[in-house]
């Protein structure tokens, strides 16, 4: 795994070989990465905002964001061996100060009174896992987000999840087993 983008691109990143984790393929980050960037439906900058990377894994999803200029990632992991990965590619990329890591179930995490608002928020939870529904709902009732914003949302392609009460999609792709939404919160 690779960073793709930015001040870091080409740079290695360390990945967990687990049955289970499923980190995030390189292409369909990069695919993910030029929606967010190319897209007139969007219109989020990467650049300088706050990202709120859920569900982190090893980082894949928030180094992308901090090579690409965001100013500070919340990673939310309670994987000890995915958080162990997390730090050493944090420390390997010399980028600690741009990053909060947060080990902690989500939802505890978005029970307790927030500070920040998000520009961007990335789910990347375990294709069998529906209580990320139930933390769209804490996200949405403390209002943690910026006016602009966007979810990007990686599930499974042949998921049907019922999120539509909480975000509405504005783009919806697909790439092998892959299916990552795009929306923003219902007003």
């Amino acid at each position: 795994m690779r960073i793709i983008s930015g001040k870091l691109k080409g740079k290695s990143i360390l990945f967990l070989k687990s049955q289970n984790t499923r980190p995030l393929k390189d292409s369909v980050k990069e695919n993910i990465f030029n929606i967010i960037s190319h897209s007139n439906l969007l219109k989020i900058n990467i650049e300088n905002s706050n990202v709120l990377d859920l569900y982190a894994g090893i980082g894949s999803f928030g180094l992308e964001c901090i090579s690409r200029g965001a100013k500070q990632i919340t990673f939310v992991e309670n994987n000890k061996n995915a958080l162990e990965l997390l730090n050493k590619n944090l420390s390997n990329l010399s980028i600690q100060s741009q990053a909060l890591i947060v080990n902690d179930k989500i939802k505890n995490f978005l029970e307790k009174k927030q500070i920040n608002k998000y520009q961007i928020i990335f789910l990347d939870p375990p294709f069998a896992e529906n209580n990320f529904i139930n933390e769209l709902k804490i996200i949405k009732k403390k209002r943690i987000y910026q006016d602009n914003h966007i979810v990007v949302l990686h599930r499974e392609r042949k998921s049907s999840d019922n999120f539509l009460e909480v975000i509405n999609p504005i783009v919806i792709k697909q790439y092998q087993r892959s299916k990552i939404i795009f929306g923003k919160f219902l007003s």
